[in-house]
């Protein structure tokens, strides 16, 4: 697959041939052979170092063995995969495992928050071969991020190796819209406001960029690491400010004009301080007052505060927590909104919901911002965003 098998908006556009599958209604055959593509690129990716045969790709995905062996060819012939080797035999011929490669194709993902750059380039199983960091002001509006996004990608791209790479994913404050690719009024930089961010990136990196909100790409990428059926979960980021990513049902919930997870600007408190969003009393107002008074105990039981109304409005199994303030002080987060939420449960005569530290540390934005461009190759993770 080259970089122009992503489109801009994260969609694989892969065309194989002919897989002896007939589309269903309302499906073209290139988007199904794209599909199917996928399916098997997932089982792959899922595999790991000890592969997986022909024959358990086929019983896994539904695929003929016939068409299995042509996408197979396919992966082959283009460098995603490979043998590794032969299964014992269990009465009949050993069966040749494959495996993806990991190195045959890159993402980079970016971090754009309000005063730094994370930038790394993942290979295709998400682990970061690269990583680089730089000042970044946000607020300062497109020429000066535009600037420094090309710069440092460029320079990450040229420290691996000049390696494939398939597209660029971008995570920086919200609100925006995802699909189209452009940026609302963020709180503190209302200059960006139906800035077309997607595209002059896309531009300015001669690559396709897929364009989502921070806490989307973390959410994203922490639920690529979780195994089927681990419910659904609310990634709370503070860092310089706060919002929250949503995995519902198995997949990442957006909403349909990219406006969920605005969890910093629920109001809790009438008379409270001002916010950035230009209302008083938001959570993530009161937070940051907190941190910024060294009260860290007061912005983690605000922050549980928040965490319990998310799993009072939407049942969720599990809060994760991230971002550079929660970083600065794990346990004492953890605890506190452990706490609110405990004490929720024992008023609603049921077990705590748990809370954990989201994997990934200060990368886990940046990480999710590379999963952007990957996720839609590997089929069921792709398949499963929602909007």
């Amino acid at each position: 697959m080259s970089s122009d098998d992503i489109s801009r908006d994260g969609l694989s556009r892969d065309g194989l041939s002919q897989d002896g599958l007939v589309a269903p209604p309302g499906a073209n055959l290139p988007a199904l052979r794209g599909h199917n593509a996928a399916l098997v690129l997932g089982l792959l990716r899922a595999a790991g170092e000890q592969g997986v045969s022909r024959r358990e790709l086929a019983a896994h995905t539904g695929l003929t063995p016939q068409a299995v062996s042509k996408i197979t060819a396919r992966l082959r012939a283009e460098g995603l995969a490979a043998e590794a080797g032969r299964r014992a035999s269990t009465g009949g011929k050993p069966a040749t495992v494959l495996r993806l490669v990991p190195g045959a194709r890159h993402a980079v993902g970016l971090h754009l928050d309000r005063d730094e750059l994370v930038a790394v380039l993942a290979d295709l199983t998400g682990a970061p071969v690269a990583v680089r960091r730089a000042p970044l002001a946000f607020e300062a509006g497109a020429g000066p991020v535009l600037d420094t996004a090309g710069r440092e990608v460029a320079a990450l791209r040229a420290e691996a190796g000049g390696p494939p790479v398939l597209g660029a994913g971008v995570a920086c404050p919200g609100p925006l819209d995802h699909t189209a690719g452009v940026l609302h009024r963020v709180t503190g930089a209302p200059q960006w406001d139906g800035f077309p961010l997607r595209d002059a990136l896309a531009e300015r990196l001669g690559l396709p960029v897929v364009l989502d909100k921070d806490t989307n790409a973390a959410a994203l990428g922490l639920a690529r690491g979780m195994p089927s059926g681990a419910g659904s979960f609310g990634y709370l980021h503070l860092g310089t400010g706060l919002g929250a990513g949503l995995v519902l049902g198995g997949g990442l919930y957006r909403g349909p004009r990219t406006g969920a997870g605005e969890f910093g600007h629920q109001t809790v408190q009438w008379d409270g301080p001002r916010c950035g969003c230009g209302r008083r009393g938001c959570i993530e107002a009161l937070c940051l007052a907190a941190v910024a008074r060294g009260d860290l105990p007061g912005a983690a039981a605000v922050l549980g505060a928040g965490a319990a109304n998310l799993v009072e409005l939407l049942d969720i199994d599990r809060v994760l927590l991230g971002g550079r303030t929660v970083l600065e002080n794990p346990d004492g987060f953890l605890a506190g909104v452990a706490e609110v939420l405990g004490g929720q449960a024992r008023a609603r005569g049921r077990t705590a919901v748990p809370v954990a530290l989201a994997r990934g540390g200060a990368r886990v934005v940046a990480d999710g911002a590379a999963e952007l461009v990957l996720a839609p190759l590997f089929g069921v993770r792709g398949a499963a965003l929602v909007s």
